[in-house]
């Protein structure tokens, strides 16, 4: 048993816009150039926050979930990091009780403080009402607040006089430059130039009642590390495969624990970029395409001739390959962008994804199946976000299950040795099926 300790915090705020990741990156920022050993992790399923979190402090930032992660993975995340790491931001998701799970549930789970991003910009003394309540409601333990978009320091000591016995930990003033979004979230971190003098400047620009900041306690956790490894990884069913991932500004959206989980399966990862018309390497054994913003990419990905001709033979041959959302939207015979604009695939899924302006799916999702030499019965676990269908008349082999009510969730489609689905898997959740799709059978 493994007894560790950090100061750990969950930034959370009422809801989704009050400036979370902005925050989080920016308190990060500034404790590593104090010199602190800063980790992060994400709370729910999210690809391109991390992303950002990761430039702020310099380590892979994983996700927490008690549901998709579970309780005990979770845990033992939190110990790992606690070796190491003198500070721990755990950034929520949405507001501090949406969701089941919620990000206060996941606080209180692990005995961790809660510190409320509250968008002050309209308001003053209301901001102690709206913390006063965010405290009571669960209740938590309710850390402090960082109060965002504050107008100047005379704004600030408004807001600290109303919060009554919750201490105001700091401030953040408007940003004259903030961090682009689009459909699906921030921009990625690769696509901003000065992402780095960005994250500096709001560090800089955050103000921090150190002795407040200095009194909060330290978190303790004790979890069993070595009793997490699953026997299907001791057994490594991928040894001596190789699986080439496509990554790059299509293809952005991998969670580390899937590329750390295939790599404990005993697979060799190796990396190679569709929109610069690099083709699958030769050496591969199998295929995984994530999500991303292919959308954004599709005339590139048009003319990628040595890609397209490379996936096209591999899937001949029989290659096994997993396709995931944007992953899935490149291997079919057409994508229709935001400007209507048609463009075509890989053709390997009949059909064609037409992007649209609301919101198709977004959730939990988990996906079973039962071999057909046992009664064993997988589950994977992951979740759904997109704003495209797919129409096609090829039917799924499978379906998802919604997390909130067991309800038919997404398709997964089978052509050959290709899977696909909009379905975005948390690898750790099930090793032994996430080995299954690698391997050709």
């Amino acid at each position: 048993m493994v007894s560790t300790s950090a100061k750990v915090v969950m930034v959370s705020a009422i809801a989704s816009g009050q400036g979370k990741t902005t925050t989080t990156a920016a308190l990060a920022r500034k404790l590593v150039k104090l010199g602190k050993t800063v980790r992060i992790f994400k709370a729910g399923p999210d690809f391109i926050d991390p992303m950002i979190l990761e430039r702020a402090c310099g380590s892979p930032v994983y996700s927490l979930d008690l549901w998709m992660v579970g309780h005990a993975a979770s845990q033992a995340m939190l110990a790992e990091a606690a070796q190491s790491a003198d500070v721990i931001l755990i950034e929520g998701v949405m507001g501090l009780y949406d969701g089941n799970p919620s990000s206060a549930d996941l606080a209180r789970a692990f005995g961790v403080p809660v510190l409320a991003v509250l968008d002050a910009s309209a308001m003053a003394q209301t901001v102690g009402a709206l913390a006063l309540g965010l405290r009571d409601f669960g209740p938590v333990n309710l850390a402090g607040v960082i109060a965002n978009r504050v107008a100047s320091e005379g704004h600030a000591k408004m807001v600290a006089e109303a919060m009554r016995d919750i201490p105001l930990l700091g401030s953040l003033m408007r940003q004259e430059q903030v961090l682009p979004e689009r459909h699906l979230g921030l921009v990625l971190p690769q696509e901003v130039s000065d992402i780095d003098t960005i994250l500096d400047r709001m560090a800089d620009q955050l103000s921090l009642n150190m002795d407040a900041w200095s009194a909060l306690p330290e978190t303790s956790f004790d979890s069993d590390v070595d009793s997490l490894v699953d026997a299907v990884e001791s057994a490594k069913p991928l040894q001596g495969k190789t699986i080439a991932i496509a990554r790059d500004a299509a293809f952005a959206f991998l969670y580390p624990a899937n590329l750390r989980c295939l790599q404990d399966l005993g697979a060799e990862l190796i990396y190679f970029s569709p929109i610069a018309n690099e083709a699958i390497p030769v050496q591969a054994d199998a295929l995984y395409l994530p999500g991303g913003y292919p959308e954004l990419h599709a005339e590139a990905l048009t003319r990628s001739q040595q890609w397209l001709d490379s996936v096209r033979r591999s899937h001949a041959a029989g290659l096994p390959i997993w396709a995931e959302c944007g992953g899935m939207m490149v291997l079919t015979d057409a994508l229709t962008d935001q400007n209507r604009q048609t463009w075509a695939m890989a053709g390997l899924l009949s059909g064609r994804v037409i992007m649209q302006q609301r919101l198709a799916a977004l959730g939990g999702q988990e996906w079973s199946d039962s071999t057909k030499e046992t009664t064993n019965t997988f589950a994977l676990r992951g979740h759904t976000f997109h704003y495209s269908r797919f129409d096609t008349t090829l039917m799924p082999f499978s379906h998802a299950s919604k997390q909130r009510d067991g309800a038919q969730g997404e398709a997964l489609y089978q052509v050959g040795n290709t899977r696909a689905s909009y379905f975005h898997a948390y690898f750790p959740s099930d090793p032994a099926m996430v080995a299954r799709l690698f391997l050709a059978e």
